[in-house]
C-alpha cells in the first residue's frame, strides 16, 4: 500500500535559523516520522535538509534579491506568486491526500484546494498586529488579516502555534476546527558539558559575571528598544552583569553598539551575531539569565522554548506574548517599559538562590510537555481527523 502524500507549502526561507522554517523542519520530521510522503514547495533561499520521504521543490529566484526580512514585501509578494505556480504544477501531476500550507501561501492556494476536493490545513504562525508601523504598514496588514480570514473559512482544519493565536482564530471562524499545537526548542539537542565550559570561559571576561543572553531578530515587537534602553541602568545597578546578544544583522548591531557607546556602557555587551541552534544551545546553557523583551503579539515566544531546555532563569516584560507560556514559577516578570525591566534584570543579577528556583521549573516543562514526540503525535492526531472518511 503506498504512502498517502502530503503538499506542504512554506513561503519562508527553509531551511535557516529562525522562527517559521524551524517549526517547519520540525512539522516535516514529525510528518515523515508518521508515515506520509511529503513534497515541500518553498523559497530558493536557505539549506537543503535530508528527512526520509520529504523532497523539497524550490521556486527561483527572483534577480536581485538574495534574502526576505521577517514580515510583508514586495518581494515577498512575487514569491508567493511563484509559489501559487509551483503549487499548481504539482497539483497538476500528482494526486495529494492533504495540503498544508503556512502563513500567507495559504491565501494563494486554499481556493485551489477546495476546487480539487483536497482537505486542506492553515498553519498560523504570527499575529498580522505585531507587523504593524503606521501608514501603508497597517493598509498593507488589514488586507492581510481579510485574506487570512477567507482562508481560515475554507480550511478544514488551523493550526495555531500559540494559545493566544488559537483564541483569536475561534473567535473569527467559530467554524472551522482549530488546534493549539505548541512550539518546542529550536534544537533537542543538549550541549555537553565541555561544551558549556567553554562557551561560559570565552563569555565571561571576569570570573564572577552574570550572564544575561537576549536571543532573537531586532525587530520592534520583539522589545528591542526597550532591552537597549534598559541596559545602561541595570548594568550600572548589577556590577557583575554582562549582557550577550545573540541575532541581528551587521547594520543593527553597529546602530545598537553607537546607542550603549553613548551611554557609556559598551564594555558591559558582547554581540555575538547569528548562530545556529546547536551552537546556540551551549550559549543558553552557560548563561545565568535569559531575556524575553516582548513588547506586542499574540504568538508564544519562540525563544522561551529553547530558555526552558537550557535550564536557566528568564526574565521577561509582563506581556500577552509572555504570558502565553511563563507564569510566575518560570519567570521573573517587569512592567514593558525600560526602566520597570532594568530594575527587575538588575534585581535578579543578584540573586543567585531565584535564579535557581526559576531554571528548575523550566526544564521540567520540557521533560513534561514540550518535545518532540509530544509534538509530533498532536500533528499525527490532527491530520487523522481530517483524513477521516466522512460518515
Amino acid at each position: 500500500m503506498s504512502k498517502a502524500r502530503i503538499l506542504f507549502i512554506s513561503p519562508q526561507p527553509f531551511f535557516q535559523w529562525r522562527g517559521s522554517p524551524i517549526r517547519v523542519k520540525y512539522n516535516l520530521q514529525a510528518l515523515c516520522q508518521l508515515g506520509y510522503e511529503v513534497d515541500l514547495v518553498t523559497l530558493p533561499f536557505g539549506e537543503d535538509v535530508e528527512i526520509e520521504g520529504l523532497k523539497i521543490h524550490r521556486v527561483s529566484p527572483i534577480p536581485g534579491v538574495r534574502q526576505l526580512p521577517i514580515g510583508p514585501s514586495f518581494p515577498k509578494l512575487l514569491f508567493n506568486v511563484k509559489v501559487m505556480a509551483k503549487v499548481r504544477a504539482l497539483v497538476q501531476e500528482r494526486d495529494y491526500a492533504l495540503i498544508h500550507a503556512v502563513e500567507e501561501s495559504a491565501f494563494f492556494n486554499s481556493g485551489l484546494a477546495g476546487k480539487k476536493g483536497i482537505p486542506f490545513v492553515y498553519e498560523k504562525h504570527s499575529d498580522p498586529a505585531s507587523y504593524r508601523k503606521g501608514g501603508l504598514r497597517n493598509l498593507i496588514m488589514d488586507g492581510y488579516s481579510r485574506m487570512e480570514r477567507v482562508s481560515m473559512k475554507r480550511a478544514s482544519a488551523v493550526i495555531a502555534t500559540g494559545a493566544g493565536l488559537a483564541d483569536a482564530v475561534k473567535a473569527q471562524v467559530p467554524e472551522t476546527p482549530c488546534r493549539h499545537i505548541f512550539d518546542i526548542p529550536s534544537s533537542m539537542e543538549d550541549p555537553s558539558e565541555e561544551q558549556v565550559a567553554q562557551q561560559a570561559k570565552a563569555l565571561r571576561q571576569q570570573e564572577q559575571e552574570v550572564l544575561a543572553t537576549y536571543v532573537g531578530s531586532f525587530a520592534v515587537y520583539q522589545g528591542i528598544d526597550l532591552l537597549f534602553s534598559a541596559i545602561p541602568s541595570a548594568c550600572k545597578q548589577a556590577a557583575a552583569l554582562r549582557v550577550i546578544i545573540v541575532g541581528g544583522s551587521d547594520s543593527e548591531i553597529a546602530e545598537r553598539k553607537a546607542q550603549l557607546a553613548q551611554a557609556g556602557v559598551e564594555d558591559r555587551v558582547t554581540f555575538l551575531g547569528k548562530m545556529p541552534p546547536e551552537k546556540l544551545s551551549a550559549v543558553l546553557t552557560a548563561s545565568d539569565i535569559l531575556l524575553s523583551p516582548r513588547v506586542s503579539g499574540h504568538n508564544t515566544p519562540l525563544k522561551v522554548l529553547d530558555y526552558f531546555k537550557a535550564g536557566r532563569s528568564i526574565a521577561a516584560t509582563d506581556t500577552e506574548a509572555n504570558r502565553l507560556i511563563l507564569d510566575e514559577a518560570t519567570a521573573k516578570f517587569a512592567a514593558p517599559e525600560a526602566a520597570a525591566f532594568a530594575d527587575m534584570l538588575a534585581t535578579l543579577a543578584q540573586d543567585a538562590g531565584e535564579r535557581e528556583h526559576l531554571a528548575r521549573a523550566g526544564r521540567q516543562l520540557i521533560e513534561d510537555t514540550y518535545n518532540f514526540k509530544v509534538y509530533r503525535d498532536s500533528i499525527g492526531e490532527l491530520y487523522s481527523q481530517v483524513l477521516a472518511p466522512s460518515e
